[in-house]
């Protein structure tokens, strides 16, 4: 392939953790003096620079075997230098692209590159493929509180099925593996579908978190009512003239029963009734039946065993 201006000798920018498509702005932050000398070159020359994700994020000096095949080909729009010596640089991403061979490696990354052209789906097919993914699109955005919800307003508008494929995987937070095989996948049409499989798996747990945060939610407010009403039953009580005797007969109550050596059913319901008692006024003749009742079940033997007379 005979390269052109765009793709020859072009500045390779390695990037840690962040995957650039195309129509994608991004501000990124750079602090590597290699890094710093390939946007200096690129500044000088026609601010075109080849972005590109490294595959180890520890790695502080990637070689080229240490970085993704596929990339961005992306314009710079504004560099900025700042006291520290890093440098803020606002991209914004025009064509995905291959590496074809690194022509600089010492000073800064340099390279030949190749654009690549997306395989387009048919008119027809681009309608279904739009409509369906920017639906669970939707329904991803509302389970997933780390998009904000106006970026389903500019999803909804593109009518491109590549730049939306391109636009979702760069508002989803995808692992970087899966954010470079977005990038890789040069179907439109699979591309849309890997990343709708990705949504559908992700909307799955979603939906269950969202059911567990619920439960949680409604235990929480139960033990907090609960609380409440003892607290009240309490104030009430100490109106009534019922003073902190009651405690102390409520508290030899749980440890008679505790004591009792019931079965695991009965003591069950006896604790239940004892709740009860809680929070009744001890004046009401309910309270008194009930008092009987856990009175009953804790002077039972419940631990004495007869002997059984076999010389019948």
């Amino acid at each position: 392939m005979t390269q052109d201006a765009a793709t020859s000798n072009i500045p390779v920018l390695a990037l840690r953790d962040v995957v650039v498509y195309p129509h994608m702005v991004i501000p990124l932050f750079v602090g590597r003096e290699k890094s710093i000398a390939c946007l200096e070159q690129a500044m000088e020359k026609d601010k075109k620079i080849f972005l590109v994700a490294q595959k180890d994020p520890a790695n502080d000096d990637p070689s080229p075997e240490d970085m993704f095949d596929v990339g961005t080909i992306a314009t710079i729009l504004q560099l900025l230098k700042l006291p520290d010596g890093t440098v803020k640089v606002l991209v914004e991403g025009n064509e995905r692209a291959k590496l074809s061979e690194f022509t600089e490696t010492d000073m800064y990354f340099e390279a030949n590159v190749a654009p690549i052209v997306p395989v387009e789906p048919d008119e027809k097919e681009q309608e279904v493929l739009i409509r369906s993914a920017i639906s669970q699109f939707e329904g991803y955005i509302k389970l997933n509180k780390k998009i904000p919800p106006e970026v389903l307003t500019s999803v909804s508008g593109i009518e491109d099925a590549d730049r939306l494929a391109d636009t979702m995987a760069s508002h989803m937070p995808l692992k970087v593996e899966e954010k470079q095989n977005a990038l890789e996948i040069e179907d439109v049409r699979e591309r849309l579908e890997f990343l709708m499989a990705l949504m559908e798996g992700e909307i799955d747990l979603l939906q269950v978190e969202k059911k567990i945060r619920t439960r949680v939610k409604k235990q929480m407010e139960k033990s907090q009512r609960e609380y409440y009403l003892n607290e009240q039953m309490k104030a009430i009580q100490k109106e009534l003239g019922e003073t902190e005797d009651g405690v102390d007969e409520f508290e030899a109550l749980e440890q008679k029963i505790s004591e009792a050596g019931m079965p695991d059913e009965a003591e069950e319901k006896t604790r239940a009734e004892l709740k009860k008692l809680k929070m009744m006024s001890a004046m009401s003749a309910e309270a008194t039946v009930v008092r009987g009742y856990i009175d009953w079940m804790t002077g039972v033997p419940w631990k004495a065993r007869s002997r059984v007379k076999k010389d019948l």
